[in-house]
């Protein structure tokens, strides 16, 4: 008698299975067929023959073409890859910590920290009609953008963390966030109402964001950065899981609020600090990407949720970039104008689409 009870629960369970089995297999090869086409495609024609052989054997017809893939296109490929799957991972954490769907990795200020970090550097040098003690020191004048952005997101989560200690109400974090993201964008409005047309365009572009500036030298501290908040990430997932139910369930569980809380804002500081810094402050990847994921496998678990959202960012990256770059074209569109455009009203037709929206935790 229990075992004819059971089967439907059985076989519901077997039916989920195989189908998250599904969509990971072809998310796995969507990642690879993404990959290899933002090698292949640009304004440079390359056969695809040609492309394996540089990445395989190291050899090529043309230097030229050997040149483009190693140099250019390849770094380009890693950095959507890790950009996609690090701002996805941490909206799905901001999203769970929060229990905000509209919450995203720059939700604590970190891209405002950022943006700040920029703004200071490559604006503060060129002020019109002011002698400001920023724009004469010789640091500022020579701070990469990189390190500039770097130093601004590591102040802003510095003040987070300290924060987050004796913050009990995670309301209270998220207008803190908000009240930082506004101080740092008027400071920065400031900066560019009176700086020069020239400095202004170089703080634009980096808005704008980009996957294709990031050099095999700056890949060696990329790497490391991604890599260690991704397997943050993943000592996360049973703390994230209990906090889907709420923080007086989490604590039933034996879980420290305190420690769980600060390891999710230290991890998603990390990525997006680290993405926002190379690549800019990329939008929509990290509000978006966890709903798709959640209606592709209809779960919020995040034993299931994390690996998809990571391969389904990475993916979504590596298309958007090929849309904008626009393949046969000598042009480049904005990146974060492609992201919004395209990506927005397919997030709007699955959710839209989906009949149940409800939280739950498949165990």
């Amino acid at each position: 008698m229990n075992n004819n009870n059971n089967y439907p629960s059985q076989t519901s369970t077997s039916s989920k299975r195989l189908r998250w089995r599904l969509v990971f297999f072809v998310l796995f090869i969507s990642l690879i067929t993404a990959f290899i086409l933002s090698i292949s495609l640009g304004s440079v024609n390359i056969p695809l023959r040609n492309v394996f052989e540089i990445l395989f054997r190291n050899s090529s017809e043309r230097e030229t073409w050997k040149s483009i893939i190693i140099n250019f296109r390849l770094p380009k490929a890693l950095t959507a890859v890790m950009a996609g799957a690090a701002l996805s991972v941490s909206g799905l954490q901001m999203q769970t910590l929060f229990r905000n769907p509209l919450a995203d990795p720059y939700v604590l200020g970190i891209s405002s920290g950022a943006s700040l970090g920029v703004a200071i550097a490559v604006l503060s040098s060129g002020l019109v009609g002011t002698n400001l003690l920023l724009a004469n020191v010789p640091f500022l004048q020579g701070l990469g953008v990189v390190a500039a952005a770097s130093s601004g997101a590591l102040v802003v989560f510095g003040i987070v963390m300290l924060v987050s200690k004796k913050i009990q109400h995670m309301v209270t974090l998220l207008v803190l966030g908000l009240m930082i993201g506004y101080t740092t964008g008027a400071v920065v409005n400031i900066l560019v109402y009176f700086s020069i047309p020239e400095k202004l365009q170089a703080f634009i572009n980096w808005t704008f964001g980009s996957f294709g500036g990031v050099t095999w030298e700056q890949m060696r501290v990329l790497f490391p950065v991604f890599t260690l908040g991704l397997l943050i990430v993943q000592l996360n997932i049973k703390a994230l899981n209990a906090l889907l139910l709420g923080e007086n369930y989490a604590k039933s569980m034996g879980l420290n609020i305190n420690m769980a809380r600060m390891s999710i804002i230290g991890s998603t500081s990390l990525l997006a600090g680290a993405i926002t810094a190379f690549c800019g402050p990329i939008g929509f990847l990290g509000v978006a990407v966890p709903h798709l994921a959640r209606s592709l496998l209809n779960t919020s678990d995040h034993r299931i949720l994390l690996p998809s959202t990571t391969l389904l960012g990475a993916i979504l990256a590596l298309l958007f970039d090929l849309i904008a770059q626009m393949p046969g074209n000598t042009f480049t569109l904005p990146l974060n104008a492609v992201t919004a455009l395209v990506g927005a009203p397919i997030i709007i037709w699955v959710i839209m689409g989906k009949r149940n929206n409800k939280i739950k935790i498949t165990t």
